[in-house]
């Protein structure tokens, strides 16, 4: 049965390439890493639900399309090429923040890395570098950083306290009307026609759920 998959064609076109177990065995390693990072690290901590979908997708496209492409023999950097392309996008309805910037290049990495790997590469090399990847990000986001900077955009209207001497004033007044425990503040734009500014306020979550708690 396995001899008929290898050697029966369809427009030229082997049913199976023995090389297909090794793809399964690839995309097993890269679909567990993956999930490891973005649901069990990732979302237990920034809780964005938004980004999961994004995350799995751009890996699992990324995985496939670089290991096919090795496979005809094109070039890797043209492969590493779309890496780039995918590792520079932005959403045209808001930018991505560096920290999903950061997960959104360590899911493409682990894509690459899994389907690149050839037989120079042993196993154990293989397991050694995923398992880096996973272990640094969680000592960085659980012990060495444990901090969760957030913000939010606040349309505020009383304009006099956008001075720069009346910063003390306008963070009170920030805490007060949000209650959040802002830690600090950017004034991105002024209307003065409307006597409204946006301003971006940020708060680290950590010490907010201890708050409401």
């Amino acid at each position: 049965m396995e001899l008929f998959l290898l050697t029966f064609k369809i427009f030229g076109m082997k049913l199976m390439h023995p090389d297909f177990w090794e793809l399964l065995f690839k995309f097993s390693i890269d679909l567990v890493m993956v999930f490891i990072l973005i649901r069990m690290i990732y979302y237990p901590i920034h809780k964005k639900k938004d980004y999961l979908f994004t995350y799995f997708m751009f890996n699992i496209l990324i995985f496939f399309l670089c290991i096919l492409l090795n496979s005809v023999k094109l070039s890797i950097g043209f492969a590493f090429g779309l890496f780039a392309i995918f590792g520079v996008l932005r959403y045209r309805t808001e930018q991505l923040p560096i920290k999903e910037m950061t997960y959104l290049f360590l899911v493409i990495s682990i894509g690459v890395i899994n389907s690149l790997a050839s037989k120079k590469i042993s196993i154990a090399e293989l397991a050694f570098t995923n398992m880096m990847i996973l272990v640094i990000t969680t000592m960085l986001e659980r012990v060495w950083l444990t901090r969760h900077e957030e913000f939010k955009n606040v349309t505020y209207e009383k304009i006099e306290l956008i001075k720069p001497e009346n910063h003390d004033k306008l963070l009170a007044d920030l805490k007060e009307r949000t209650g959040l425990n802002v830690e600090r503040f950017e004034i991105r734009r002024i209307d003065f026609l409307r006597d409204t500014a946006q301003i971006k306020v940020y708060y680290f979550e950590d010490e907010q759920e201890k708050k409401t708690d």
